[in-house]
């Protein structure tokens, strides 16, 4: 099993922070598109999942499975998204994500007052802490 990479984005959806861990193609695009195309989906997907959906549709969309790739999606109530692509046999991860959120986010980001909150994540100390995170985890 393997994790790919993570995206986290704003409410607007601008891309806060990127990281790669065993990506094995490019996508022959610059990273700016990319991250406007995935952001661009997510909002489709969601949009559609929440008018189809016979009950509370607001966290109907956890993830979406092609035949190379999983994508997990974790929404936080103050509109920050963050999505993990991962293999194909990892399960429900919605627990890691609100665990990144939680313990990592909030802890190296909204806590320290050098960080700005809607701009690109720049903190050494939160790229390792993340990284740590992720590769501790069983799925890694």
């Amino acid at each position: 099993m393997t994790v790919y990479n993570i995206y986290i984005f704003n409410r607007e959806g601008t891309c806060l922070y990127y990281y790669e861990w065993n990506r094995r193609t490019d996508c022959n695009m610059p990273k700016y598109e990319e991250f406007k195309l995935l952001h661009g989906m997510l909002f489709s997907i969601k949009s559609f999942v929440t008018r189809l959906s016979p009950i509370d549709g607001k966290n109907s969309f956890i993830s979406y499975r092609t035949n190379k790739y999983k994508l997990h999606f974790y929404e936080t109530p103050t509109g920050l998204k963050f999505v993990m692509n991962t293999d194909l046999a990892v399960e429900n991860i919605q627990d890691t994500l609100h665990d990144i959120y939680n313990k990592i986010y909030v802890e190296y980001i909204v806590k320290n007052p050098l960080c700005k909150l809607n701009e690109p994540i720049q903190s050494s100390l939160f790229r390792t802490k993340l990284d740590e995170h992720v590769k501790s985890l069983p799925f890694y």
